[in-house]
Protein backbone atom coordinates (compact mmCIF):
# COMPACT_ATOMS: atom_id res chain seq x y z
CA UNK A 1 0.00 0.00 0.00
CA UNK A 2 3.06 2.30 1.09
CA UNK A 3 4.22 1.41 -1.87
CA UNK A 4 1.43 2.91 -4.40
CA UNK A 5 1.60 6.07 -2.67
CA UNK A 6 5.10 6.32 -2.75
CA UNK A 7 5.68 5.48 -6.35
CA UNK A 8 3.09 8.05 -7.24
CA UNK A 9 3.43 10.70 -4.98
CA UNK A 10 6.10 12.51 -7.02
CA UNK A 11 3.48 13.47 -10.08
CA UNK A 12 3.39 16.57 -10.64
CA UNK A 13 0.41 18.74 -9.88
CA UNK A 14 -1.37 20.04 -12.64
CA UNK A 15 -3.17 22.76 -10.36
CA UNK A 16 -1.89 26.03 -11.15
CA UNK A 17 -3.93 28.06 -8.43
CA UNK A 18 -3.34 27.04 -4.78
CA UNK A 19 -6.77 27.87 -4.05
CA UNK A 20 -7.75 24.90 -6.56
CA UNK A 21 -6.04 22.30 -4.24
CA UNK A 22 -7.99 21.97 -1.31
CA UNK A 23 -7.00 18.21 -1.70
CA UNK A 24 -4.24 16.60 -2.26
CA UNK A 25 -3.25 14.84 -5.65
CA UNK A 26 -2.44 11.76 -4.18
CA UNK A 27 -5.36 11.44 -1.73
CA UNK A 28 -7.01 12.44 -5.25
CA UNK A 29 -5.19 9.43 -6.85
CA UNK A 30 -5.33 6.74 -4.05
CA UNK A 31 -9.39 7.05 -3.42
CA UNK A 32 -9.24 6.66 -7.48
CA UNK A 33 -7.29 3.49 -7.54
CA UNK A 34 -9.23 1.64 -4.58
CA UNK A 35 -12.57 2.60 -5.56
CA UNK A 36 -11.97 1.18 -8.93
CA UNK A 37 -10.65 -2.09 -7.06
CA UNK A 38 -13.46 -2.25 -5.81
CA UNK A 39 -15.52 -1.92 -8.74
CA UNK A 40 -16.40 1.99 -9.22
CA UNK A 41 -16.63 2.64 -12.88
CA UNK A 42 -17.22 6.55 -13.07
CA UNK A 43 -16.30 10.08 -10.85
CA UNK A 44 -19.60 9.63 -8.82
CA UNK A 45 -19.49 5.84 -7.88
CA UNK A 46 -15.18 6.90 -6.91
CA UNK A 47 -17.05 9.92 -4.99
CA UNK A 48 -19.85 7.70 -3.36
CA UNK A 49 -16.88 4.87 -2.68
CA UNK A 50 -14.91 7.67 -1.25
CA UNK A 51 -17.80 8.72 1.62
CA UNK A 52 -18.95 5.03 2.40
CA UNK A 53 -15.24 4.47 3.15
CA UNK A 54 -14.13 7.91 4.62
CA UNK A 55 -13.28 6.64 8.45
CA UNK A 56 -11.16 3.98 6.66
CA UNK A 57 -9.19 6.52 4.23
CA UNK A 58 -8.57 8.34 6.79
CA UNK A 59 -6.44 5.87 8.56
CA UNK A 60 -3.93 5.94 5.33
CA UNK A 61 -4.49 9.35 3.97
CA UNK A 62 -4.41 12.88 5.16
CA UNK A 63 -7.79 14.49 3.61
CA UNK A 64 -7.25 18.06 4.59
CA UNK A 65 -10.70 18.36 3.00
CA UNK A 66 -12.49 15.38 3.52
CA UNK A 67 -13.86 13.38 -0.29
CA UNK A 68 -13.63 15.19 -3.29
CA UNK A 69 -16.71 15.51 -5.00
CA UNK A 70 -17.14 14.04 -8.58
CA UNK A 71 -16.32 17.17 -10.00
CA UNK A 72 -12.85 17.21 -8.35
CA UNK A 73 -12.02 13.78 -9.70
CA UNK A 74 -13.01 14.37 -13.48
CA UNK A 75 -11.14 17.92 -13.23
CA UNK A 76 -7.76 16.48 -11.72
CA UNK A 77 -7.47 13.62 -13.99
CA UNK A 78 -8.49 15.89 -17.10
CA UNK A 79 -5.31 17.80 -16.02
CA UNK A 80 -2.74 15.28 -15.09
CA UNK A 81 0.07 14.90 -17.64
CA UNK A 82 -0.60 11.53 -19.13
CA UNK A 83 2.75 10.73 -20.43
CA UNK A 84 4.00 11.22 -16.75
CA UNK A 85 1.36 9.31 -15.46
CA UNK A 86 2.29 6.49 -17.63
CA UNK A 87 6.26 6.89 -16.58
CA UNK A 88 5.22 6.25 -13.31
CA UNK A 89 2.91 3.34 -13.72
CA UNK A 90 6.19 1.62 -15.71
CA UNK A 91 8.49 2.77 -12.61
CA UNK A 92 5.91 1.23 -10.13
CA UNK A 93 5.27 -2.14 -12.60
CA UNK A 94 9.07 -2.09 -12.99
CA UNK A 95 9.40 -2.72 -8.99
CA UNK A 96 7.24 -5.38 -8.71
CA UNK A 97 7.31 -7.64 -11.68
CA UNK A 98 9.89 -10.54 -12.67
CA UNK A 99 11.56 -10.59 -16.01
CA UNK A 100 13.31 -13.38 -16.58
CA UNK A 101 15.04 -14.08 -20.20
CA UNK A 102 12.56 -16.40 -22.12
CA UNK A 103 9.23 -14.73 -20.79
CA UNK A 104 6.55 -13.88 -23.46
CA UNK A 105 6.03 -10.28 -23.32
CA UNK A 106 2.70 -9.67 -25.79
CA UNK A 107 1.86 -6.41 -27.56
CA UNK A 108 -1.69 -5.59 -28.97
CA UNK A 109 -3.87 -2.88 -29.20
CA UNK A 110 -6.94 -1.74 -27.96
CA UNK A 111 -9.55 0.97 -29.09
CA UNK A 112 -11.49 2.55 -25.87
CA UNK A 113 -14.72 2.47 -28.06
CA UNK A 114 -16.69 5.26 -26.04
CA UNK A 115 -13.85 7.92 -25.66
CA UNK A 116 -14.60 10.11 -28.86
CA UNK A 117 -16.87 12.65 -29.99
CA UNK A 118 -18.25 12.76 -33.42
CA UNK A 119 -16.50 15.12 -35.44
CA UNK A 120 -14.30 16.49 -32.06
CA UNK A 121 -12.45 13.92 -30.50
CA UNK A 122 -10.92 10.46 -32.37
CA UNK A 123 -11.89 7.66 -30.28
CA UNK A 124 -9.05 6.65 -27.90
CA UNK A 125 -6.46 3.54 -29.00
CA UNK A 126 -3.92 2.44 -26.69
CA UNK A 127 -1.25 -0.38 -27.03
CA UNK A 128 -0.38 -2.19 -24.54
CA UNK A 129 2.54 -4.71 -23.37
CA UNK A 130 1.32 -8.05 -21.09
CA UNK A 131 3.24 -10.31 -19.23
CA UNK A 132 1.21 -14.03 -18.46
CA UNK A 133 3.98 -15.19 -16.24
CA UNK A 134 3.34 -11.64 -13.89
CA UNK A 135 -0.21 -11.74 -15.26
CA UNK A 136 0.12 -8.07 -15.49
CA UNK A 137 0.06 -5.10 -17.89
CA UNK A 138 4.03 -4.11 -17.81
CA UNK A 139 3.45 -0.80 -19.83
CA UNK A 140 1.02 1.14 -22.52
CA UNK A 141 1.24 4.15 -24.68
CA UNK A 142 -1.64 6.00 -26.80
CA UNK A 143 -1.40 5.81 -30.39
CA UNK A 144 -1.08 9.28 -31.53
CA UNK A 145 -4.40 10.46 -34.07
CA UNK A 146 -2.52 10.77 -36.91
CA UNK A 147 -0.51 7.61 -36.26
CA UNK A 148 -1.30 3.80 -36.19
CA UNK A 149 0.32 1.04 -34.05
CA UNK A 150 3.10 1.09 -35.95
CA UNK A 151 4.72 3.92 -34.90
CA UNK A 152 3.72 3.26 -31.01
CA UNK A 153 4.88 -0.08 -30.63
CA UNK A 154 8.80 1.37 -30.59
CA UNK A 155 7.81 4.00 -28.61
CA UNK A 156 5.78 1.77 -25.60
CA UNK A 157 9.31 -0.91 -26.49
CA UNK A 158 11.55 2.14 -25.35
CA UNK A 159 10.11 2.05 -22.19
CA UNK A 160 10.24 -1.18 -20.95
CA UNK A 161 12.69 -3.16 -19.76
CA UNK A 162 12.83 -6.64 -22.05
CA UNK A 163 16.29 -7.75 -22.01
CA UNK A 164 16.15 -11.29 -22.87
CA UNK A 165 12.05 -11.80 -23.82
CA UNK A 166 10.13 -12.97 -26.87
CA UNK A 167 8.23 -10.34 -27.87
CA UNK A 168 5.20 -11.77 -29.79
CA UNK A 169 3.10 -9.00 -31.95
CA UNK A 170 0.15 -9.59 -34.52
CA UNK A 171 0.94 -8.91 -37.66
CA UNK A 172 0.39 -4.80 -37.91
CA UNK A 173 3.52 -5.23 -36.01
CA UNK A 174 5.57 -7.50 -38.46
CA UNK A 175 7.63 -4.30 -39.84
CA UNK A 176 11.71 -4.36 -39.99
CA UNK A 177 11.98 -1.18 -38.25
CA UNK A 178 9.67 -3.20 -35.27
CA UNK A 179 12.24 -6.07 -35.26
CA UNK A 180 15.24 -4.01 -35.66
CA UNK A 181 13.93 -2.09 -32.30
CA UNK A 182 13.36 -5.40 -30.20
CA UNK A 183 16.84 -6.19 -31.05
CA UNK A 184 18.06 -3.52 -29.88
CA UNK A 185 16.55 -4.08 -26.88
CA UNK A 186 18.60 -7.40 -26.73
CA UNK A 187 15.38 -9.22 -26.66
CA UNK A 188 13.76 -11.62 -29.47
CA UNK A 189 10.56 -11.48 -31.24
CA UNK A 190 7.84 -13.70 -32.89
CA UNK A 191 5.75 -11.69 -35.54
CA UNK A 192 2.95 -12.50 -37.47
CA UNK A 193 2.96 -12.60 -41.04
CA UNK A 194 0.04 -11.84 -43.23
CA UNK A 195 -0.62 -10.56 -46.90
CA UNK A 196 0.67 -6.55 -45.26
CA UNK A 197 3.95 -8.26 -45.79
CA UNK A 198 2.79 -9.73 -49.27
CA UNK A 199 6.44 -10.87 -50.53
CA UNK A 200 7.55 -12.33 -47.51
CA UNK A 201 3.88 -13.89 -46.96
CA UNK A 202 4.56 -15.61 -50.27
CA UNK A 203 8.01 -16.31 -49.57
CA UNK A 204 6.75 -18.44 -46.45
CA UNK A 205 4.17 -20.29 -47.89
CA UNK A 206 6.42 -21.29 -50.25
CA UNK A 207 9.19 -22.93 -48.06
CA UNK A 208 6.45 -24.61 -46.06
CA UNK A 209 5.41 -26.18 -49.12
CA UNK A 210 8.26 -27.10 -51.03
CA UNK A 211 11.34 -26.63 -48.48
CA UNK A 212 12.30 -29.09 -45.92
CA UNK A 213 10.72 -29.44 -42.16
CA UNK A 214 13.09 -29.33 -39.85
CA UNK A 215 10.47 -29.88 -36.83
CA UNK A 216 7.50 -30.77 -35.89
CA UNK A 217 4.87 -30.06 -32.81
CA UNK A 218 1.84 -31.32 -32.22
CA UNK A 219 -0.72 -30.95 -28.92
CA UNK A 220 -4.44 -31.42 -28.38
CA UNK A 221 -6.85 -28.93 -25.80
CA UNK A 222 -10.33 -29.74 -25.05
CA UNK A 223 -12.33 -27.31 -23.19
CA UNK A 224 -15.60 -24.56 -23.83
CA UNK A 225 -17.18 -27.24 -25.74
CA UNK A 226 -14.79 -27.99 -28.46
CA UNK A 227 -11.33 -30.08 -29.04
CA UNK A 228 -8.70 -28.07 -30.21
CA UNK A 229 -5.36 -29.47 -32.44
CA UNK A 230 -2.48 -27.36 -32.91
CA UNK A 231 0.75 -28.39 -35.37
CA UNK A 232 3.24 -26.00 -35.15
CA UNK A 233 6.56 -26.92 -38.14
CA UNK A 234 9.39 -24.97 -38.05
CA UNK A 235 12.20 -24.22 -40.88
CA UNK A 236 15.24 -22.22 -40.22
CA UNK A 237 16.55 -22.44 -43.95
CA UNK A 238 16.58 -18.42 -44.79
CA UNK A 239 17.48 -18.71 -48.27
CA UNK A 240 13.82 -19.21 -49.05
CA UNK A 241 12.88 -15.54 -47.82
CA UNK A 242 14.08 -12.83 -50.40
CA UNK A 243 16.36 -9.83 -48.89
CA UNK A 244 16.06 -11.90 -45.03
CA UNK A 245 19.35 -9.84 -44.47
CA UNK A 246 16.40 -6.89 -44.03
CA UNK A 247 14.94 -8.75 -40.89
CA UNK A 248 17.65 -8.46 -38.38
CA UNK A 249 18.42 -11.34 -36.55
CA UNK A 250 15.96 -13.56 -38.50
CA UNK A 251 16.47 -17.36 -37.64
CA UNK A 252 13.47 -19.36 -37.96
CA UNK A 253 10.10 -18.95 -40.12
CA UNK A 254 7.07 -20.66 -38.51
CA UNK A 255 3.60 -22.34 -39.48
CA UNK A 256 1.00 -23.01 -36.74
CA UNK A 257 -1.86 -25.38 -38.40
CA UNK A 258 -5.12 -25.22 -36.24
CA UNK A 259 -7.91 -27.36 -36.25
CA UNK A 260 -10.98 -26.25 -33.88
CA UNK A 261 -14.04 -29.02 -33.73
CA UNK A 262 -17.38 -28.02 -32.00
CA UNK A 263 -18.60 -31.10 -30.37
CA UNK A 264 -22.01 -30.34 -29.69
CA UNK A 265 -22.21 -29.75 -33.55
CA UNK A 266 -19.30 -31.78 -35.32
CA UNK A 267 -18.16 -28.36 -37.00
CA UNK A 268 -14.74 -28.12 -37.55
CA UNK A 269 -13.19 -24.86 -38.43
CA UNK A 270 -9.23 -25.08 -39.66
CA UNK A 271 -6.31 -21.94 -39.87
CA UNK A 272 -2.98 -21.69 -41.05
CA UNK A 273 -0.90 -19.00 -39.81
CA UNK A 274 2.64 -17.76 -40.10
CA UNK A 275 5.52 -15.77 -38.32
CA UNK A 276 9.16 -14.96 -38.43
CA UNK A 277 11.36 -15.67 -35.40
CA UNK A 278 14.58 -14.44 -34.56
CA UNK A 279 14.97 -17.73 -32.43
CA UNK A 280 16.51 -20.62 -32.85
CA UNK A 281 14.40 -23.03 -30.76
CA UNK A 282 11.94 -25.97 -30.78
CA UNK A 283 8.64 -26.69 -32.54
CA UNK A 284 7.16 -27.13 -28.83
CA UNK A 285 8.40 -24.02 -27.58
CA UNK A 286 6.83 -21.75 -30.72
CA UNK A 287 3.97 -23.57 -30.41
CA UNK A 288 3.28 -22.99 -26.39
CA UNK A 289 4.73 -19.38 -27.32
CA UNK A 290 2.55 -18.34 -29.77
CA UNK A 291 -0.54 -19.58 -27.97
CA UNK A 292 0.64 -17.97 -25.13
CA UNK A 293 -0.10 -14.71 -26.95
CA UNK A 294 -3.42 -14.78 -26.89
CA UNK A 295 -3.72 -14.38 -23.51
CA UNK A 296 -3.44 -10.25 -23.50
CA UNK A 297 -6.97 -10.72 -25.51
CA UNK A 298 -8.39 -13.46 -22.96
CA UNK A 299 -6.62 -11.46 -19.60
CA UNK A 300 -6.29 -8.15 -20.62
CA UNK A 301 -8.54 -6.87 -23.07
CA UNK A 302 -11.36 -9.08 -22.32
CA UNK A 303 -11.26 -8.25 -18.79
CA UNK A 304 -11.04 -4.84 -19.22
CA UNK A 305 -14.62 -4.95 -21.38
CA UNK A 306 -16.15 -7.51 -18.94
CA UNK A 307 -15.11 -6.82 -15.79
CA UNK A 308 -13.87 -3.28 -16.08
CA UNK A 309 -16.51 -1.82 -18.46
CA UNK A 310 -14.24 -0.13 -20.47
CA UNK A 311 -15.53 -0.38 -23.66
CA UNK A 312 -19.05 2.09 -22.28
CA UNK A 313 -16.94 4.49 -20.19
CA UNK A 314 -17.87 8.11 -21.42
CA UNK A 315 -14.47 9.73 -19.58
CA UNK A 316 -14.25 12.22 -22.80
CA UNK A 317 -13.09 15.53 -20.56
CA UNK A 318 -8.91 16.37 -21.45
CA UNK A 319 -6.34 13.74 -20.64
CA UNK A 320 -9.30 12.00 -18.91
CA UNK A 321 -10.14 8.78 -20.86
CA UNK A 322 -6.42 8.30 -21.31
CA UNK A 323 -5.29 8.67 -17.46
CA UNK A 324 -8.15 6.75 -16.25
CA UNK A 325 -6.95 3.82 -18.30
CA UNK A 326 -3.59 3.86 -16.57
CA UNK A 327 -5.69 3.61 -13.21
CA UNK A 328 -7.27 0.49 -14.70
CA UNK A 329 -4.47 -1.21 -15.33
CA UNK A 330 -3.13 -0.33 -11.43
CA UNK A 331 -6.19 -1.61 -10.45
CA UNK A 332 -5.68 -5.13 -12.38
CA UNK A 333 -2.46 -5.57 -11.85
CA UNK A 334 -3.13 -5.17 -8.07
CA UNK A 335 -5.96 -7.70 -7.99
CA UNK A 336 -4.07 -10.21 -10.29
CA UNK A 337 -1.43 -10.42 -7.49
CA UNK A 338 -4.03 -11.68 -4.96
CA UNK A 339 -3.98 -15.45 -5.28
CA UNK A 340 -7.23 -15.76 -3.13
CA UNK A 341 -8.87 -18.99 -3.62
CA UNK A 342 -12.54 -20.27 -2.94
CA UNK A 343 -11.16 -24.01 -1.71
CA UNK A 344 -9.79 -25.15 -4.35
CA UNK A 345 -10.66 -22.53 -6.58
CA UNK A 346 -9.16 -19.19 -7.48
CA UNK A 347 -11.44 -16.33 -7.39
CA UNK A 348 -12.24 -14.60 -10.23
CA UNK A 349 -11.44 -10.83 -11.00
CA UNK A 350 -14.86 -10.02 -10.39
CA UNK A 351 -14.99 -11.85 -7.41
CA UNK A 352 -11.83 -10.34 -5.80
CA UNK A 353 -13.04 -6.98 -6.93
CA UNK A 354 -16.29 -7.65 -4.99
CA UNK A 355 -14.57 -8.93 -1.92
CA UNK A 356 -12.61 -5.60 -1.82
CA UNK A 357 -15.60 -3.53 -1.87
CA UNK A 358 -16.64 -5.45 1.22
CA UNK A 359 -13.78 -5.62 3.18
CA UNK A 360 -11.12 -3.01 3.73
CA UNK A 361 -9.47 -6.13 5.10
CA UNK A 362 -9.37 -7.91 2.25
CA UNK A 363 -8.53 -4.43 -0.12
CA UNK A 364 -5.97 -3.58 2.24
CA UNK A 365 -4.16 -7.28 1.62
CA UNK A 366 -4.24 -6.52 -2.55
CA UNK A 367 -2.70 -3.04 -1.93
CA UNK A 368 -0.10 -4.46 0.07
CA UNK A 369 0.55 -7.15 -2.24
CA UNK A 370 1.32 -4.56 -5.11
CA UNK A 371 4.51 -3.45 -3.94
Amino acid sequence: MSSIIEHFSSLTDPRTKEHKKEHKLIDILFITIAAVICGAEDWNDIELYGEQKEEWLKSILELPSGIPSHDTFNRVFSLIDPVELQKYFIGWVQSIAKITDGQIISIDGKRMCNSGEQGKKAVIHMVSAWSNTNSMVLGQIKVNDKSNEITAIPALLDLLMVKGCWITIDAMGCQKDIAAKIKSKEAEYILAVKDNQGHLHDDIKDAFKHGIIEQVHEQSNLGHGRIEKRSCRIITAMEWVCKSDDWIGLQTLIEIKSERTIKATGVKETQTRHYISSVLSTAKRFNEAIREHWAIENNLHWILDVAFNEDNSMKRAGNAAENFSVISKIALNAVRQSEQKKGATKLSVKSKRKKAGWSNEYLTTILTNAH
